[in-house]
């Protein structure tokens, strides 16, 4: 009797601490987009409000905060469009390529002294973020197999690269920009992001059994049964295509997205408000060794990579007493208004009058507080969005959570705005009105929102 011919078994190429290799390669290919992304915005409204004669644009702060809100929003609303033309027309891989080539460009237009190539070299990193951000984590879950053990791990050593780039970004390029020149600093972070794209194309054959996977798609009648499988569905009638039970979950991420946008308008100050607080009124120096003021904007990244694994640890430690995801959300928003309440005081000083700046010990307890929110909100959030949205709407309903987050860079923007008009003790105090009421919202609301959810945690 033959044996059978047994299927052959992909074998992920030159592992890496015991993962595919083709981690690495999205590793770094994702640290250097983020050095470039974070290492920019750290000194954007700083560039965009210095003189003419520092080398700057000279816009005013509304201006200004403006531009801000409206790129860093479109940066994450792109992200939508990108995910659609890579399953459409180019796929992960060269979207992946085309879009941090896009990126790099941007940057190197950006250090061009000219109005007009600032605008265009914003516009290419809009183009470029949307078509690489999505794509190149669809790649890292395509290394995977679904029932694989180390699939949640993989992403949080991914989640580590993204928070290494966010933190030497600003801490290199902001270096660059503030010691040396703008355009340098803007140069700096296009070499950052054709450092990655060298090593991506190098990188290519580890991505191999990313490629297998993604390509074997289930057809329409397959797909429709798993869709029928699913243990969400009910067998209540359908309106519009949903049943009642997935009506109230969609109403559950219509809430989720509602306090997410409030979050983000909240926690994106770090690049407006805040920036330019640290920039004018915060002591730029410690122990005798001084430093520019972009280098504040990495204190956020640091503190992600420190405390990440306290939270990863927390939630297991608590095992069935763990919060639910709404009580989560409003713990983020919670630790967010504080953060700004401990600045009250600090602004009040600041603009006292006295011309003495204030320690950066404000500042960065400011964000220690802040990410104890964002630890609590953010990860949860995409999570949350995958478990609760229909099947046939999921791409969609995750695009949602990303304009949320877009809704909350602009609406940061325009609350930049009142920095020159506004006494910032008031400011300060009034997005942590903002954040503090909508918490205490949201915890009146966990209950309910607990019930659209049907079931899911």
């Amino acid at each position: 009797m033959t044996a059978p011919i047994a299927a052959p078994t992909r074998r992920d190429p030159a592992g890496w601490f015991g993962h595919p290799g083709g981690l690495s390669t999205l590793f770094f290919t994702e640290m250097w987009e983020r050095f470039s992304y974070y290492g920019m915005r750290a000194f954007l409204i700083l560039y965009m409000t210095a003189p003419a004669a520092a080398g700057g644009l000279e816009f005013d702060v509304k201006h200004a905060g403006s531009v801000y809100g409206t790129y860093t929003s479109s940066a994450w609303a792109a992200a939508i469009f990108g995910g659609i033309v890579a399953d459409r027309f180019l796929g992960q891989y060269r979207s992946v390529l085309f879009g941090g080539s896009i990126i790099a460009l941007g940057h190197f237009t950006l250090a061009f002294k000219s109005l007009p190539f600032f605008y265009a070299g914003l516009s290419f990193i809009v183009i470029g973020t949307g078509l690489l951000k999505p794509n190149v984590s669809t790649l890292v879950g395509g290394l995977y197999d679904q029932s694989d053990a180390r699939r949640d791990a993989g992403f949080s050593i991914f989640y580590m690269g993204i928070n290494l780039g966010a933190a030497l970004g600003p801490i290199i390029a902001g270096w660059f920009a503030q010691q040396v020149s703008w355009h340098v600093g803007f140069a700096c972070a296009g070499i950052g992001m054709s450092f990655g794209l060298v090593q991506y194309v190098l990188g290519k054959r580890r991505l191999q059994p990313a490629f297998e996977r993604l390509a074997v798609r289930p057809p329409p009648r397959l797909a429709a049964t798993a869709a029928s499988a699913d243990p969400r569905a009910s067998a209540t009638p359908a309106w519009l295509g949903f049943t009642r039970v997935e009506w109230k979950r969609i109403a559950a991420m219509f809430v989720f997205f509602v306090f997410a946008a409030v979050f983000w308008t909240g926690y994106e100050q770090a690049g407006s408000t805040l920036n330019l607080f640290g920039d004018r009124y915060t002591r730029l120096s410690v122990l005798g060794f001084s430093f520019p003021s972009s280098w504040y904007v990495a204190v956020q990244a640091i503190f992600v990579i420190l405390l990440a694994p306290v939270f990863a640890w927390l939630w297991v430690r608590l095992g069935r007493r763990e919060p639910s995801s709404p009580a989560k959300f409003a713990f983020g928003l919670f630790f967010l208004g504080l953060s700004f309440v401990l600045l009250i005081p600090a602004a009040a000083v600041a603009q006292s009058g006295s011309g003495v700046r204030v320690s950066p010990l404000w500042l960065v307890g400011c964000y220690f507080v802040q990410e104890l929110g964002e630890l609590s909100l953010s990860p949860v959030g995409l999570s949350v969005f995958t478990k609760l949205a229909p099947v046939k709407i999921v791409g969609m309903m995750l695009g949602v959570w990303f304009l949320a987050d877009a809704l909350g860079n602009k609406l940061a923007g325009w609350t930049a705005g009142f920095f020159t008009s506004m006494p910032l003790s008031q400011l300060f105090g009034a997005l942590a009105a903002v954040c503090l009421g909508a918490a205490a919202i949201l915890f009146l609301m966990i209950q309910p929102v607990k019930r659209l959810m049907g079931g899911v945690h």
